[in-house]
């Protein structure tokens, strides 16, 4: 969350106030310290103009390999 934010260029006060949540909870919430309700969700990810899933997914360093690249031989 916190990275697509920053790459929205959004300062964690600035989002906080445009969705009308409290900096402190958001934060706790991007750091994985606390989750947050849907309606917390749905604002973050409408004002971000990203899908949910885009804030909710969390890959697995596995989920991140090219198909095959950990099984390619090397000579």
């Amino acid at each position: 969350m916190k990275a697509i934010r920053e790459a929205r260029g959004l300062s964690l006060q600035q989002l906080a106030k445009d969705i009308g949540r409290d900096p402190g909870f958001l934060s706790r919430v991007e750091n994985g310290q606390q989750g947050a309700g849907d309606e917390t969700i749905h604002r973050y990810a409408s004002r971000l103009a990203v899908p949910i899933a885009a804030i909710t997914h969390e890959e697995k360093p596995r989920d991140q390999e090219r198909p095959g690249a950990a099984h390619e031989e090397h000579d």
